[in-house]
């Protein structure tokens, strides 16, 4: 036999595919979908009314940031106003985010509003969380809570007069105690937890006992580690690269929880970006009130000795000689003033530099000179940045490190820069002394009470014009404070989407209707992929090409092995009918002899055997069934033949003896004749190997029409094998339900190495009840009325529907 013709046997079509068959696979399990379809829905209906929903909350903010257009910058609208040089506030929309979004403003958040505490209704089915509404309030200071190893639950049991129990757990330890009344606090090792009652809450009140006992927990957390959630649940985003225009998005289970979050970090940012800007013109507060109080008491010091000298003296004119000399002299002596008030300035910062580090440093206090002015703004510019900065990271960060460094550098360069203006203002102090008195010799003649008169009175008008300029800066500077803005301008104030974003309603019930579609399909496919034993004609046609000669139906076990009856047009005699038919198309003339085997015993070979025998005869053939199965004689219990009866085994021990003799008439048909196989020799393989067997069947075709030999498994022993050679026909019994899948390897390969000729299949055992693969044997209304069903183009079963009705 060549390779191909080998290998036809074991080839699958893989590329055709019954759509119908897999459709029918499912559709016949229809009421599994219809039952997981409703149990998935029922499931998403009580999920969705369990789960706790989660809305979107969203605030639309203006963050001021000049270089995209948030806004003038209060240091611009100074300088207009040439009240400038206190601040600086150029913004930049990305480092704000940073800042909006950072762990440290959360935290400062979460302590505000007390968010580290949750509070849940017990009673309610399922829990309810109590924001605001939870009838008594616990508390623990932000303190000790960031101390807490792990969350601390407070149960608290409300009972209906007024009283209070409490039990405490954080981790293994436990406090219990009972409280008479509100409020009371509740000293522990982690902390003392205090309790209110609230009475902004419209919850029930628990000291009339309306409603009996209320079972409520409350969850105390570490603030830094909740603040971290609401940090990484916040979304902030800018609506686009050329606006300052920010959306603020938070995802929370309670509505109100998540927008009085969202307004408090609004708040408390602007309160510390305010406080940020305030710190330059704050500390020039502090300095220009302190030099007020001191020149305040040296100008009324100066102003007494004035006095006193002119009610002394007498003094009420001046001569006009003086009075010209003194005009040039009050020229330089102006100079010189303005020249010490220099000085001056330059002197105090110097001392206030020496034990100030890191401290701004007052500016715009009247200092001419531009260099310093602006090193000092400079310098100021970056301590603000330190600090700002030092929020949300620490002093070992690599930005801070660098920005100290740039900071020292630029403080030796103030202090340099001081240096250099002193310097200069000193020469310019002696420029302006030669020339003073060059004056002063010109008025030596003056009396000298004039002369102690100019001294007192320019000591004087020093004092009153350093006075003035401090008032004016004052003033000035409380412009300053007050000219300040919210550096976060909210334009759509926080409000919650009305569909929660999870769970989604829509979501879930799709959900639910694929899973309940998907589980009947999985469960169906495992079921079948589960499956080692064929149900049917479809599987045998899946694992062999061998042509199927016929499906029997499972016989009823009330009419015994012997189903087919003269006369009688039952299902099990068309079936047979139907069997004897195919197989006398594959029988060519004056062939005769059809061996029956099987893989293992209990396929029914035996009952195919003797019915097909019956159904053979009934056409007035003369038929001999023989039982060569000699190991387990089946056809003695077919046909109630005693064991000790002769037969075949007989005659293959002595070949000499008349074979006819062995061969018995039976009750059934005149035509049907048995050979039984007699007493089981101990050799039975050896004398199927002997020309006794070759003898035996020749003379069985001699005398009879058709010769059915009944032989043993060949999945079990080699005897059938030995028998192949004197057959014409061989039909190879498989039963549904019973006969592994993997055991149609054999068949195949006996087709394959013609061991068994002109090889066929008969499947037995058909349960006509149950639905095999989505077909149906039964036989309908002709297997009923006619004797026969209606044949589909791909087997032979009978009936209205190739299946029977579950």
């Amino acid at each position: 036999m060549s390779g191909e013709n080998k290998e036809k046997y074991n080839e699958v079509d893989e590329e055709y595919i019954n759509i119908q068959e897999i459709l029918f696979r499912y559709l016949v399990h229809w009421p599994w979908f219809v039952v997981s379809v409703v149990a998935c829905i029922i499931l998403a209906w009580v999920y969705l009314h369990i789960a706790t929903p989660v809305y979107n909350i969203s605030a639309t903010v203006l963050i001021k940031d000049e270089e995209k257009g948030g806004g003038k910058s209060m240091s611009s609208e100074l300088e207009r106003m040439g009240l400038d040089g206190f601040m600086s506030s150029s913004k930049n929309i990305d480092n704000e985010i940073e800042v909006l979004r950072s762990k440290s403003l959360a935290r400062e958040v979460v302590n505000q509003l007390s968010l580290f505490v949750t509070y849940k209704d017990e009673d309610a089915f399922p829990e309810k969380e109590l924001y605001r509404t939870s009838p008594v309030l616990a508390s623990l200071t932000p303190q000790e809570a960031e101390k807490l190893p792990e969350t601390m639950e407070v149960g608290m049991t409300l009972l209906t007069n007024g009283m209070m129990d409490v039990l405490i757990t954080v981790g293994d330890k436990e406090y219990q105690k009972r409280f008479d009344k509100l409020p009371a606090i509740f000293p522990t090792d982690e902390g003392t937890v205090a309790f209110f009652e609230n009475k902004d809450t419209l919850a029930v009140n628990f000291q009339k006992g309306e409603e009996g006992e209320r079972h409520i927990k409350a969850f105390i957390n570490r603030p830094m580690s909740v603040a971290k959630k609401y940090s990484e649940a916040l979304s902030i985003a800018p609506t686009s690269k050329t606006t300052s225009v920010a959306v603020l998005s938070l995802k929370n289970s309670n509505t109100q929880r998540g927008k009085d979050f969202i307004n408090k970090l609004l708040e408390m940012y602007n309160i510390n970006a305010n406080n940020d800007k305030n710190e330059v013109a704050q500390k020039t507060a502090e300095f220009i009130d302190e030099r007020i109080g001191i020149i305040s008491k040296e100008l009324g010091s100066t102003e007494q000795d004035l006095e006193n000298f002119k009610r002394s003296a007498g003094i009420t004119d001046l001569s006009s000689e003086a009075q010209i000399a003194l005009t040039g002299n009050a020229e330089y002596e102006k100079k010189r003033v303005e020249n010490q008030t220099q000085i001056n300035l330059v002197m105090d910062l110097q001392r206030y530099m020496k034990g100030n580090e890191y401290e701004v440093l007052p500016s715009n206090i009247g200092l001419q000179d531009a260099a310093s002015a602006g090193a000092i703004d400079r310098y100021n510019q970056m301590l603000v940045e330190r600090k700002r900065l030092l929020r949300t990271s620490t002093e070992n960060n690599p930005t801070i490190v660098n920005l100290d460094t740039s900071i020292r550098a630029m403080r030796s360069n103030v202090q340099a820069t001081l240096d250099a203006t002193l310097k200069g203002l000193q020469i310019t102090k002696d420029d302006l002394a030669r020339e003073a008195n060059r004056y002063s010799r010109r008025i030596n003649d003056a009396p000298t009470q004039e002369r102690q008169f100019v001294s007192i009175a320019r000591q004087q008008e020093i004092k009153a014009g350093l006075y003035l300029m401090l008032l004016q800066k004052r003033e000035e500077n409380a412009i300053t404070l007050a000219a300040t803005a919210n550096n976060a301008k909210i334009i759509d104030e926080a409000l919650a989407d009305e569909n929660p974003v999870s769970p989604k309603k829509m979501m879930i019930y799709f959900a639910a209707l694929v899973l309940g579609m998907g589980l009947p399909v999985g469960i169906i496919c495992l079921i079948g992929l589960t499956k080692f034993k064929i149900e049917g004609r479809a599987d045998v046609e899946k694992l062999t090409l061998l042509p199927v000669v016929g499906d029997i139906p499972l016989a009823d076990e009330k009419t015994g092995s012997v189903a087919v009856f003269e006369n009688k047009n039952n299902l099990m005699s068309e079936t047979f009918r139907n069997i004897r038919t195919n197989l006398q198309f594959m029988l060519e003339n004056g062939k005769n002899v059809i061996l029956v085997t099987s893989t293992i015993s209990g396929e029914g070979k035996s009952f195919i055997s003797a019915n097909l025998a019956i159904s053979l005869s009934l056409l007035g053939k003369k038929v001999v069934i023989v039982g060569l199965d000699i190991r387990k004689p089946g056809l003695n219990k077919v046909f109630n033949i005693s064991k000790k009866e002769h037969g075949i085994t007989q005659f293959l021990t002595n070949p000499t003896m008349n074979l006819m003799d062995l061969v018995q008439s039976s009750d059934i048909n005149k035509n049907l004749f048995i050979l039984p196989g007699g007493t089981v020799p101990p050799n039975p393989t050896e004398l199927l190997a002997r020309d006794g067997l070759d003898k035996a069947i020749e003379t069985l075709r001699a005398n009879f029409d058709y010769v059915i030999l009944d032989t043993a498994p060949v999945g079990m022993v080699t005897d059938t094998l030995l028998i192949g050679h004197v057959v014409d026909l061989s039909v190879y019994v498989c039963r549904a339900d019973y006969t592994r899948k993997a055991e149609l390897t054999l068949v195949n390969e006996l087709a394959e190495n013609n061991k068994l000729p002109n090889l066929c299949i008969a499947i037995n055992g058909l349960d006509l009840n149950r639905r095999k693969y989505g077909y149906y044997y039964g036989y309908g209304k002709y297997g009923k009325y006619y004797g026969y069903g209606k044949r589909y183009g791909y087997g032979y079963g009978y009936g209205e529907n190739h299946g029977g009705k579950e």
